[in-house]
């Protein structure tokens, strides 16, 4: 997707994908916020395993947060990571980013253990470290191969973080948001695009 008119005037996609990612950060402190002055009540709309309840927490797990340091360690990972899916693409990285959000929580949802509740947008992280990483290889482009390595080098060593062992943090959302961000990058190849847009999709490169 390129650029767009907002009253008379073109806005390039790297706009768009800045001002997005601004907005939902300030959304993700925003429900903190609000959170906090109930007393952490919204915490309980998160993926709960296997129940019925715990289904809306596939939607609604990643805008909520265990306290400021949570939402403080976050936010930083969310605009870069969150930037360059969007901004080298912003269908794409729209797309990338719902099938990372949706698989990732119907991951933790089947798989995690019971009597649990995972919240957070880490899951979306891990996934956003994953499709970056692997998109160029995948798509066989330098400067997207050139890309991961550089997220790779910033970020790579969170993905340790799939593994179980530290209390109190779901690796479950880590690992499925980050096989959600494979699955991403294999679904939305360039080629795969093109040939939507062929077709008559609204999908560009």
């Amino acid at each position: 997707m390129g650029a767009v008119e907002i009253r008379g005037r073109e806005v390039p996609a790297w706009q768009q994908a800045a001002l997005g990612v601004v907005a939902f950060t300030a959304l993700l402190w925003l429900i903190e916020v609000v959170d906090v002055a109930m007393s952490h009540r919204l915490d309980r709309y998160g993926v709960q395993p296997r129940s019925d309840e715990g289904l809306l927490g596939i939607v609604l797990a990643p805008f909520l947060h265990g306290g400021w340091d949570h939402v403080s360690a976050n936010t930083g990972p969310v605009l870069v990571l969150g930037f360059l899916t969007l901004a080298t693409g912003l269908l794409r990285g729209l797309a990338a980013t719902a099938v990372v959000w949706t698989v990732g929580g119907v991951g933790v949802w089947l798989v995690a253990g019971s009597n649990t509740n995972h919240i957070g947008a880490s899951g979306l992280i891990f996934g956003w470290i994953v499709y970056l990483a692997i998109r160029g290889v995948v798509n066989r482009k330098l400067w997207e191969i050139v890309l991961g390595v550089v997220v790779l080098f910033l970020y790579g060593g969170a993905l340790w973080g799939v593994l179980p062992g530290q209390p109190g943090v779901s690796w479950e959302g880590h690992l499925f948001g980050a096989i959600a961000g494979g699955l991403a990058a294999l679904l939305l190849t360039n080629d795969r695009l093109a040939g939507m847009s062929g077709a008559g999709a609204r999908f560009r490169r």
